[in-house]
C-alpha cells in the first residue's frame, strides 16, 4: 500500500507519468530516420543532376537537334531549290513526278552562277556494254553533264563508285517497243532529269549508241544551237499519214500528223512541254496503236504544233537504214575502223543555225551489244 500512495501524494498521475517515460525516446529517432532520408534525397538528387548533365544533355542535342534543324534552316536557303537530288532512286509516281519536273521559274534570270549542263538519258534493256567508251568521253568535263539511265525494272546496276553511271538508275516500268510505253519511259528520263535546274539540253540514246566527236565539241554545238534536234517531216506515205487516225481530232488535224526519229535532243523548254502535255497524249494513247508505232509520231507531231520554230527538223543521230527492215544496221568490232568512222562525218550535209554545215551528227547508233567486246575494241 505504500507504494502506492506516495505517487498520489506527490501529485503525479501514474498513467501519464508512465506514457511520458515512454514517449521520450521517439522524437529523435523520428528526427534521425527523417535526416537519414532528407541526406538521400540530397545525394540522389546531386547524382541525378550530373547524370543529365553529362549524358542526357549530350544525348538530347544528338538526337533533338538534327531533327529539328531543317525547320528552321533549308526551306530558308535558296539551296535547296537548285541542288540536285542525291538520290535517283525516290518514290514518286510518275504522276507526282511529272507534275514536279514542271515547274518551271516564273523570272528567267538566274540569282545564282548556274553551268547550264547536258543530260544523257540513257533507255536500255540492262547492261551499258560500251560504258568504258562513255567513260572515257566525260573523263574530266564534271559539272557539265548529268547521267541518267532508264532499264528494265528487273535490272539492278552495278556500277563501281567511280563510274559517271553508278547511282544513276531511275525508278523504271516496262517498255515495249512500238507502245505508249515507250513513250512514258522517255517522259519519265525527262522529268528525272528536268529535277536538275542546271541541266539545259537533254539527249536520248540507248546502250547502242556512241559519240562521234569529243565532249568539247558536242557540249558546244548544243548550247550554241538555236534549235532542238528531233525529226519531225509530214509523210504522205502509208507508214505517215497512213497512221492517222481521225478520231485524234480536233486535238490533231492529218495536216498536222508529223513522223520522226524516236531519238532527239531538245532544250529545256520543250522538255517542260512534252512531261506537261495532257491534250495530245490521252489522244496518242488510245488511237496510235502498235501498227502505229506512237514513239515515232507522239512527240514530233505534239512538238510541231506547240513550238514548230523551235525545230531543227532533224536528228542528231546518225542511223544506217540502209539495209531495210524494221530496225536500223547494227554494227560490230571488225565494221569500226577509221573509213568508217569518215565516211559518217564527211559524207553529212545539213543546216545548223540556219547555215550549212558538215557537222550533223554527234552520236551514233552503231552497236548491238550482243557483238560488242569493247575491252577488245577500244583497249
Amino acid at each position: 500500500m505504500q507504494s502506492r500512495v506516495v505517487p498520489l501524494e506527490e501529485g503525479k498521475d501514474p498513467a501519464v507519468s508512465i506514457k511520458a517515460s515512454q514517449s521520450k525516446p521517439f522524437p529523435i529517432r523520428l528526427l534521425q530516420i527523417f535526416l537519414l532520408f532528407l541526406a538521400i534525397c540530397i545525394a540522389f538528387s546531386i547524382i541525378s543532376m550530373y547524370t543529365v548533365k553529362r549524358v542526357g544533355v549530350q544525348t538530347a542535342r544528338g538526337t533533338v537537334r538534327p531533327a529539328f534543324k531543317p525547320c528552321f534552316d533549308e526551306p530558308n536557303t535558296l539551296d535547296l531549290w537548285i541542288r540536285p537530288p542525291s538520290n535517283l532512286l525516290h518514290k514518286m509516281g510518275d504522276k507526282e513526278l511529272l507534275w514536279r519536273a514542271s515547274f518551271v521559274p516564273g523570272i528567267k534570270k538566274y540569282p545564282f552562277k548556274r553551268i547550264p549542263k547536258i543530260a544523257f538519258m540513257f533507255l536500255t534493256k540492262g547492261p551499258l556494254p560500251l560504258a568504258p567508251l562513255w567513260e572515257r568521253f566525260l573523263k574530266g568535263h564534271e559539272g557539265l553533264y548529268s547521267v541518267y539511265i532508264h532499264p528494265l525494272p528487273t535490272f539492278e546496276a552495278k556500277f563501281p563508285s567511280s563510274s559517271v553511271f553508278h547511282r544513276r538508275q531511275i525508278p523504271s516500268q516496262v517498255a515495249e517497243w512500238g507502245k505508249m510505253s515507250m513513250c512514258d519511259a522517255e517522259r519519265r528520263l525527262l522529268a528525272n532529269a528536268l529535277l536538275d535546274i542546271s541541266n539545259e539540253r537533254f539527249v536520248l540514246v540507248s546502250e547502242s549508241c556512241i559519240p562521234l566527236f569529243n565532249f568539247s565539241v558536242i557540249y558546244d554545238y548544243l548550247m550554241r544551237s538555236k534549235y532542238s534536234f528531233i525529226g519531225a517531216f509530214d509523210d504522205p506515205g502509208p507508214y505517215g499519214r497512213g497512221r492517222y487516225d481521225k478520231n485524234m481530232a480536233p486535238e490533231v488535224d492529218i495536216t498536222q500528223w508529223r513522223k520522226g526519229s524516236q531519238w532527239f535532243e531538245i532544250n529545256r523548254k520543250l522538255a517542260v512541254s512534252i512531261v506537261k502535255d495532257a491534250r495530245y497524249y490521252p489522244k496518242f494513247e488510245e488511237f496510235c496503236k502498235p501498227n502505229c508505232y506512237v514513239d515515232e509520231h507522239y512527240f514530233p507531231t505534239m512538238l510541231t504544233i506547240e513550238a514548230a520554230p523551235l525545230l531543227a527538223n532533224r536528228s542528231l543521230t546518225w542511223v544506217d537504214w540502209s539495209r531495210g527492215g524494221a530496225h536500223p544496221a547494227t554494227f560490230g568490232r571488225a565494221d569500226i575502223t577509221v573509213e568508217f568512222f569518215k565516211r559518217i562525218l564527211e559524207d553529212e550535209h545539213c543546216i545548223y543555225n540556219n547555215q550549212s554545215s558538215s557537222a550533223c551528227s554527234t552520236i551514233g547508233m552503231l552497236m548491238s551489244e550482243a557483238k560488242l567486246d569493247v575491252q577488245k575494241t577500244y583497249g
